[in-house]
């Protein structure tokens, strides 16, 4: 399985998941365009993914869905209970192109799916774990907390692209933001922090994921060292050390490592 985050935050969110058989995008909040260009990077075309998957609804997640869907005439799977607000912003695609799930796991291919929900301040949001061949990954952004529920699911990933949106002194500081969009992104239904990213992950390498993908940083709010640096110090603290137990990346806006799984 070969995994690339073509890009991660709030102009954008898109990765590439690639197996002997299927090609398949998780999120698309790119323009069609800029889509494209990307996986030309990789060698792909457009016409090749089979499928794209959505978390939810936000334009930084969407935002090139209805162009390339129709373009390249792409299966998109969403939760069913986010079609609803998916669909205001599909005007392009045929209903035949749609497919709903639930958090039953499904199959595109040689590639299973799983979804589960997340607390963010949308209609639906959910994270996923794809598997392939006894490997797991898990996507896992736009939550404003992270519970044992959601843990478990992730329990047992190789890679995880984990959210660490924000460091809470900078958020709180930031002249640029309102109170309520502050308190927005702090709540339990905005988006996690460093902090609490670190000790997720915390509980992520003692259960067998070596490797961690920090992912939507604010670009008003973080930055790539910053986020680096402290989740590396919580982790330290408490035993683990990066490198060594768990390695430790940060996504960017634009394309990211390719990571092999096999």
């Amino acid at each position: 399985m070969k995994i690339v985050n073509l890009s991660s935050g709030s102009e954008g969110n898109l990765t590439y998941i690639e197996t002997s058989e299927a090609k398949i995008l998780v999120d698309a909040g790119l323009s069609c365009k800029e889509i494209e260009l990307r996986l030309s990077l990789l060698g792909v075309s457009g016409e090749e993914i089979d499928a794209i998957i959505v978390s939810h609804e936000h334009s930084d997640h969407t935002k090139g869905i209805d162009v390339f869907c129709s373009k390249h005439n792409t299966k998109i799977y969403a939760h069913i209970d986010e079609w609803p607000a998916l669909n205001k912003k599909l005007f392009k695609v045929n209903p035949l192109q749609k497919y709903s799930f639930t958090a039953a796991p499904f199959n595109i291919k040689d590639i299973t799916v799983t979804a589960f929900k997340v607390p963010h301040d949308s209609v639906c949001c959910v994270g996923f774990t794809i598997e392939n061949n006894y490997k797991k990954i898990s996507i896992c952004t736009d939550l404003g907390t992270i519970s044992d529920n959601i843990l478990q699911n992730i329990y047992g990933s190789q890679l995880v692209f984990l959210e660490a949106n924000h460091d809470v002194q900078m958020l709180k500081n930031n002249i640029r933001y309102c109170a309520s969009l502050k308190q927005r992104i702090l709540s339990s239904r905005g988006h996690l922090s460093n902090l609490d990213s670190a000790k997720a992950i915390q509980q992520l390498v003692k259960n067998g994921t070596k490797r961690v993908v920090l992912s939507h940083l604010s670009k008003e709010n973080n930055n790539a060292t910053l986020a680096y640096e402290t989740v590396k110090t919580i982790l330290t603290n408490n035993g683990i050390v990066v490198g060594e137990d768990v390695e430790i990346d940060v996504a960017s806006t634009m394309p990211s490592k390719i990571y092999k799984l096999s």
